[in-house]
């Protein structure tokens, strides 16, 4: 069986802009990082949209919702803010403070269990952030 897949050099500069595109030290704002990410995501997915890459896009998804956490991770830069977000996330206050408290990097904490609860796929989407698996799904010619 023949089919169409995007090369490893493209896959690689996909990943490359969206890192670039959600740089923790860019300083733009989330309403410019959706917008951005909407429009870099479905512009590559749309020019690929014949390509069978269905195991790329569920690890690249995967490793995107891990930046954009790490991305407003950083973004809440006081050990009080990060509480207090915690806590309207749903954490409970003893945990929210804790990890609030952590030492621990960007990269590191964005894949704990407590970012993950607070940040799930479904408050990514509700908040506007673009998901690449849906938008592949939605342009995809079977």
């Amino acid at each position: 069986m023949c089919g169409l897949c995007a090369h490893s050099t493209s896959r690689d500069k996909f990943k490359r802009t969206l890192k670039q595109i959600t740089n923790r030290s860019n300083g733009k704002g989330y309403k410019w990082l959706k917008s951005r990410l909407t429009e870099y995501i479905r512009g590559w997915v749309t020019y690929y949209r014949l390509a069978d890459m269905k195991s790329f896009i569920v690890s690249t998804d995967q490793w995107y919702h891990r930046r954009l956490r790490m991305y407003i991770w950083k973004s809440w830069k006081r050990v009080r803010t990060r509480g207090v977000n915690l806590m309207k996330c749903g954490i409970s206050r003893y945990n929210s403070w804790r990890w609030a408290n952590t030492r621990l990097g960007y990269w590191r904490i964005s894949n704990s269990r407590i970012l993950t609860a607070a940040f799930t796929d479904k408050r990514l989407d509700a908040a506007g952030y673009p998901r690449i698996m849906n938008i592949y799904m939605r342009l995809h010619r079977k």
